[in-house]
């Protein structure tokens, strides 16, 4: 079965950058599936960060736009987020996500990895 085991979370200070990672294993085909990171911060909903396809294409949430940077390598089924000017709004659990297929409905979810930004 699929497995999504994430890491690169740390605590920062405002303005610092972090990598995160998501290794993906079970997947018989490299390419074709979604891939997304999604975040909780305490007493709030599960919100989608950033998306990307199984063609590359990308999204983003309003508030990390110009941030963040989401990259997948296919070879490594790895999947990438290059947080940049962290803010203390950025504090989350940051979960990576992803699809059965190339449609991008996320039944396969990580542990999570604790983000924190301090002020």
């Amino acid at each position: 079965q699929v497995q999504l085991v994430e890491s690169g979370g740390g605590s920062v200070q405002t303005g610092g950058s972090l990598r995160l990672s998501c290794a993906a294993s079970g997947y018989t085909d490299n390419n074709y599936y979604c891939m997304a990171w999604f975040r909780q911060a305490p007493g709030k909903e599960r919100e989608s960060v950033s998306t990307i396809n199984s063609r590359g294409g990308a999204t983003y949430a309003d508030s990390v736009r110009g941030r963040f940077t989401i990259s997948k390598d296919n070879a490594k089924n790895t999947l990438y987020l290059q947080m940049n000017s962290l803010k203390p709004e950025d504090t989350a659990m940051y979960i990576c996500a992803s699809s059965s297929g190339r449609v991008c409905v996320y039944n396969h979810w990580g542990q999570g990895t604790q983000v924190t930004v301090s002020s």
